[in-house]
């Protein structure tokens, strides 16, 4: 999304409709869902947990003036989950207060220079992927713009893990990035030469390219999701712009099952929330 101004791009994220059908916008599980659910090994809700749950408020947090514009948000899941919910707070302040600061000596630095300060900005919005009876599994585009020809957008991710009440990473539930590489390149390097061909990219030159290369899906943003609301079985990879392509190309959101090969990969104390999708 090319962003020229921080506030043209301030309502996109409103919606954020980000993991497109294999990883976003889930349904609230149906009672059979949640009955099978039950039968997954893991952490079951307490019923406090429950009452917390049920009385959660998604947070939405905007401040927008001449110096910057700032945004964040998560939803209600996160919010009944106390630990989450303060390491999120905490997270929204150190970025806030990083970016006032540099938006301060951006704006002392374009007074001295003698040119326009434009107003700096930094919008992020955390969604629910899926909530498993031991995961509670969020994504996260994150929109800047710092003065240039553009903004930029990044993404994130996390886990929330119901067992350790700890946040983790995706990747924390495989042995390593290296074996979570070898167990998904082929289907992971193919899959973005679909999506080039979808956006009528024909592959670069490797002579050419410094964007010829199929990256390293470990290095990119892993969304990990569910099917039916009880173990993680799909994701979407992440691909922010410069990272496979030119910037007019855009973000990539590579969609994947989680494969057999995959799941040799999980530790072993995961293997029961894991499973092959289709």
């Amino acid at each position: 999304m090319k962003l020229s101004h921080p506030s043209r791009f301030a309502a996109a994220l409103a919606p954020l409709v980000l993991i497109l059908a294999a990883c976003s916008g889930e349904p609230e599980p149906t009672p059979a869902e949640k009955a099978a659910a039950a039968a997954v090994p893991g952490a079951p809700p307490s019923a406090a947990e429950n009452l917390k749950a049920a009385n959660a408020v998604a947070s939405n947090v905007r401040e927008e003036g001449e110096l910057f514009e700032f945004a964040y948000s998560y939803p209600k899941e996160a919010a009944a989950l106390p630990g989450l919910a303060e390491w999120l707070d905490a997270d929204r302040a150190a970025k806030r207060d990083a970016l006032a600061a540099e938006s301060r000596r951006d704006q002392a630095l374009a007074k001295k220079e003698g040119f326009p300060y434009r107003p700096h900005s930094h919008l992020q919005a955390w969604q629910r992927v899926t909530d498993t009876p031991r995961f509670l599994s969020l994504s996260s585009e994150i929109s800047t713009y710092t003065g240039g020809a553009h903004g930029m957008t990044n993404f994130d991710t996390l886990l929330w893990d119901r067992n350790h009440a700890a946040r983790i990473k995706p990747l924390d539930l495989f042995v390593s990035g290296e074996a979570f590489d070898a167990a998904i390149r082929d289907d992971f390097c193919a899959a973005i030469k679909r999506a080039k061909a979808a956006k009528g990219i024909q592959p670069p030159d490797e002579a050419d390219s410094v964007f010829a290369k199929c990256p390293p899906a470990s290095a990119q943003t892993i969304w990990l999701g569910s099917s039916d609301g009880r173990r993680l079985d799909r994701m979407t990879i992440a691909i922010a712009p410069y990272e496979i392509g030119a910037y007019a190309e855009g973000d990539y959101r590579i969609n994947l099952p989680v494969t057999a090969a995959l799941l040799r990969a999980a530790k072993p104390e995961f293997a029961a929330d894991l499973r092959a999708g289709r």
